[in-house]
């Protein structure tokens, strides 16, 4: 490539010497373009520029003649050109460099990072992203994934200095934790954002001003429309965001507008202890994993929380025994596919072995190898605390070999209640759902659930109208149901997302009146099945895990059993059989509840003694 000095002399020459200047604007403008693509030399760019812009040429040819040589050296002779191009360069070559620049960087030295140098950069101010007692109000929607993404945000900022409070009145920071599976879950947040833009207008002048943020799956699913539509939101962060939250809530101080939701392979927030108690202070959730790789054709899940990485077990256990350590009764795993859980995070766990699914069952990916399974870390987390009940939530049936089943079946903590989602119970609706089964291989595993674990109660996701779904599969739906017998259902309108499969390959066929119609169907079939299901417990003695005082009564008590199912019963109640009574009874003890009733939604009973799971394993 010829020097740029060469080429601005070459132009500015023959311009002086009186030769036709006509065209040469497009020999200017293509040097200048061949200057910006190729020329990686000293000079800044932006002062080469004038002296190839062609409006005033003479200016420019004189500035680079007397940069170049003087006025007396004629510009035609070859040597003395030369000469005066090499002794520039020399100057260019002894200038200031680009660590010149950097102050106080030593370039011949390499830089390391030390443990020593582990404080605060010296150009950030160190209550830079502290709370200073500002008062954050958190409102959690949709799933439990969701709370416990509270209590890790909570976790973040509680350490940085904020308060919290649950009035959102007094806050100065309000966190919406939100879910985008279902267009009502957006809409509901939708409202509820120009209710607190209301709120903030109207804040006193002698106030911080309010602050307010989307955090979750919605943030990062409608990250544009949620910071340009009318202006609502100051801070969004997506699941894989919340260690960021203190520097965002700083930079929102400024009135800015300001969001992270950039999705990570490996983010699992394992160092992270969350303040995840529930309200009485006896169970909590406990994230295992996060993401999802299954890409059922109807989820937005694995575009707004990413790919799956499951969470170091030995983290896991540490929490669960802090929990334990804390009275804590109740422990549910969670993970958007929980029972797929695979720590491959030390050498020696990286095996060979590949994954084993559910017979008859399939999945979009490659069998994955190595790792330790969910039925190790079932296991393990069993054995922490003999008097801790264990759930886990939400599965996938394809992940339910006979081990997870035997286990679940030996350990007296380990609940007898599994989540089976189906979420239709027509095969062609189930491949277009991409969901890696059938109709029947799903009753068979149905079948070989009950014979390992007898007495198991078990419940669904199921939903209505999805694309393509005809009567006749609307019909096999409602058959499934009655063939199975859930006692708990989660049923739902089909809602299409955007980024979905199905958004881009499928129709939205179903008309609304008509999702609608089968969804109370759905809805009228499952309350039968489940009244059917609770009837038969009538007469046999539960152990309930206490809640509180009930919604309907404060002279009631009301928990649940190992099967899931709502357990109401007096708060005095006495057997005349036995000495001891129960009025003591409270939050977070066991109590031996013989069932007098039931229908579709719970249980009644009297109580007959304060007991534990090791003294009574089995129901």
């Amino acid at each position: 490539m010829l020097s740029p000095l060469l080429i601005s002399n070459s132009v500015f020459s023959k311009d002086r010497t009186g030769q036709d200047r006509t065209g040469q604007r497009t020999l200017w403008n293509s040097v200048y373009l061949n200057l910006c693509s190729e020329w990686k030399g000293g000079m800044c760019l932006k002062r080469l520029r004038p002296l190839f812009l062609p409006p005033r040429p003479l200016l420019p040819f004189y500035f680079t003649q007397h940069c170049l040589c003087s006025r007396s050296e004629n510009v035609n002779r070859p040597q003395s050109k030369r000469a005066t191009l090499d002794t520039f360069k020399t100057q260019l070559s002894s200038g200031p460099t680009f660590q010149d620049f950097v102050k106080g960087i030593d370039v011949n030295k390499t830089l390391l990072v030390s443990e020593e140098d582990d404080g605060p950069h010296a150009y950030l101010s160190e209550d830079l992203d502290m709370g200073n007692d500002r008062k954050v109000c958190f409102e959690t929607y949709g799933c439990q994934m969701n709370v416990n993404d509270t209590e890790i945000a909570w976790s973040v900022l509680q350490k940085k200095g904020y308060q919290r409070t649950n009035d959102p009145y007094e806050a100065d920071v309000v966190l919406l934790v939100t879910c985008s599976i279902r267009e009502k879950a957006e809409q509901t947040i939708w409202n509820r954002l120009q209710q607190l833009t209301a709120m903030k207008r109207k804040r006193l002048k002698n106030r911080t001003p309010m602050k307010i943020g989307i955090l979750g799956c919605m943030a990062e699913r409608l990250k544009t429309e949620l910071l340009e539509r009318e202006k609502l939101v100051d801070v969004l962060a997506g699941p894989d965001a919340y260690r960021d939250l203190p520097r965002l809530l700083t930079l929102a101080d400024s009135g800015r507008q300001v969001s992270n939701v950039l999705l990570s392979l490996e983010e699992t927030y394992a160092d992270v202890m969350p303040v995840h108690r529930g309200p009485q202070g006896y169970s909590a959730f406990v994230s295992i994993m996060r993401g999802c790789d299954n890409m059922c054709s109807y989820c937005i899940v694995p575009f707004t929380r990413g790919r799956e990485r499951s969470r170091p077990l030995s983290s896991i256990l540490d929490e669960v025994r802090l929990l334990s350590d804390q009275g804590v009764k109740e422990v549910t795993l969670l993970g958007q596919n929980v029972n797929s859980y695979r720590d491959t995070s030390e050498e020696q766990h990286r095996g060979p072995d590949p994954t084993q699914l559910s017979r008859g069952f399939r999945t979009l990916y490659r069998s994955k190898q190595g790792g330790l399974r969910f039925a190790d870390l079932l296991e393990r987390v069993s054995h922490i605390d003999a008097d801790m009940r264990i759930r886990f939530t939400s599965p996938h049936p394809k992940d339910f070999p006979d081990e997870v089943l035997q286990l679940i079946a030996e350990r007296g903590n380990i609940c007898k209640q599994i989540h089976l989602p189906a979420q239709s119970g027509s095969s062609q609706v189930l491949k277009a759902m991409r969901r890696g089964y059938t109709r029947e291989a799903y009753l068979d595993l149905v079948d070989n659930i009950k014979r390992i674990v007898p007495g198991v109660s078990l419940s669904s996701d199921f939903i209505a109208g999805f694309c393509g779904e005809k009567e006749e599969d609307h019909l096999q739906t409602l058959s499934l149901i009655g063939e199975v017998g859930y006692n708990v259902g989660f049923l739902f309108a089909y809602s299409m997302r955007k980024k979905t499969h199905a958004s881009h390959a499928l129709q939205d066929d179903v008309p609304g009146e008509v999702k609608q119609r089968r969804l109370e169907e759905l809805i009228s079939a499952f309350r039968e099945e489940a009244a059917k299901v609770n009837s038969a417990l009538v007469g046999t003695t539960q152990l309930v895990l206490v809640e509180g005082a009930s919604k309907r009564s404060a002279q009631d008590l009301c928990g649940r059993s190992d099967g899931n199912v709502k357990v109401i019963f007096p708060r005095e109640g006495r057997d005349s059989s036995l000495d001891s009574g129960i009025a003591e009874a409270k939050a977070g003890d066991y109590v031996l509840v013989k069932i007098t009733s039931a229908n579709s939604q719970s249980l009644r009973g009297r109580a007959l003694s304060l007991s534990s799971l090791s003294d009574n394993p089995v129901q």
